[in-house]
């Protein structure tokens, strides 16, 4: 329908903020025979990681407030159900602590760490687990989406989040965001060509190299390309916008019906590719298509503006998603995410501040998962 995140201009790098750490993070782990695996979503959470910010060299004066209000809404939606723990600049940290003054079936933790934007699908560190039973953090080596946003602080969210949660760091030569890639931790993974492989993330590396790494590291054993498409949002197309696992063998995906969207081809070409596609162990995949609203609100900005339901989050006991007040696509959307995910509580709330920046609910956590 519309662009999903805007493409910032590269501006000095901010140096304002205050970094308050655990110390150095974690030395990296020798990975040598250990094998890892990260589970797919919908395994048991420790905590959700989220970010309580929205600087205005990222965001406009229009879109801080309703921003802020969005993250509190989403970080209350998810405590209903697992802990939460946000990131919090010490100049936010009083408003924040204002705005979360309700109480919570499940703690809200503010962690005081400065960062230039909210994305922690992107910038956070990406959980798995060991064949020796521990718990390990992939720092991903974020870059600003290919250098096209300010990242100085968001670059250092991976280690500082390991170093906190005393994880060990395994470290890779990719550079790649959380929400570029897609598991169904059962050796299958969903990417886009378009973000993963390409040179402002990870130039000189063919696509056999960046497998063999993913594989190594993610427990993979067969990834599923998509084409995407380049340069239309700061993403270049993460495939967490387009198709989700909700389990192995199936697959939800967008279709947008809007014709003069670049996305209109894109969700179609998504959809035949995935029809004749098989997961790691040979099987087709059952796909189920959700349709984006035709209606959305326009009081924050539409040129960014992400309108689909691919974004849901799947916490423990739930699954968070959005609406847009299109009632019936919202919905048909709401109907298909709970056939998906029938022993889960759906939750489907408005996030239209964060939204109107090109991002989801999935796009604005990060799940731990439990050692």
């Amino acid at each position: 329908m519309l662009t999903r995140r805007q493409l910032l201009k590269t501006a000095p790098l901010f140096t304002g903020g205050l970094l308050l750490g655990c110390g150095a993070a974690r030395s990296s782990a020798p990975i040598g025979d250990l094998q890892l695996m990260m589970p797919e979503e919908s395994e048991p959470h420790k905590r959700t990681w989220m970010a309580f910010v929205a600087n205005d060299y990222v965001w406009s004066r229009r879109q801080v407030p309703a921003v802020k209000q969005d993250l509190i809404r989403l970080a209350k939606t998810i405590a209903k159900y697992e802990p939460v723990s946000m990131l919090v600049a010490p100049e936010d940290y009083e408003e924040a602590d204002y705005l979360l003054r309700e109480p919570s079936p499940h703690p809200i933790e503010m962690v005081e760490f400065a960062t230039d934007d909210l994305w922690l699908r992107d910038t956070g560190p990406t959980f798995v687990r060991g064949s020796d039973g521990q718990k390990y953090a992939i720092d991903f080596n974020f870059n600003g989406w290919g250098n096209k946003q300010e990242h100085e602080l968001d670059a250092q969210v991976a280690r500082f989040i390991a170093d906190h949660t005393r994880t060990p760091i395994q470290e890779t030569m990719l550079t790649l965001e959380g929400g570029s890639f897609e598991v169904d931790g059962k050796g299958t993974a969903l990417l886009t060509k378009s973000s993963v492989l390409n040179n402002n993330r990870n130039p000189g590396l063919s696509q056999a190299e960046v497998e063999a790494e993913l594989k190594r590291l993610l427990g993979l054993r067969k990834i599923i390309w998509l084409e995407g498409i380049r340069g239309e949002d700061i993403t270049d197309a993460h495939i967490d916008f387009y198709a989700r696992f909700t389990k192995p063998g199936e697959v939800i995906v967008s279709r947008e019906n809007y014709e003069d969207s670049f996305d209109y081809d894109i969700t179609r070409e998504n959809i035949a590719a995935l029809e004749e596609a098989t997961d790691a162990d040979g099987n087709r995949l059952n796909l189920l298509i959700v349709d984006t609203p035709e209606v959305f609100n326009e009081t924050y900005g539409t040129r960014d503006f992400a309108a689909g339901y691919i974004g849901y989050y799947v916490c423990n006991g739930a699954v968070i998603m959005q609406k847009f007040g299109d009632e019936v696509a919202d919905a048909r959307a709401f109907e298909t995410v709970a056939a998906a995910f029938p022993d889960r509580a759906i939750e489907q709330i408005a996030i239209d501040g964060i939204a109107s920046g090109g991002g989801s609910i999935h796009c604005a956590t990060q799940q731990e998962i439990i050692n």
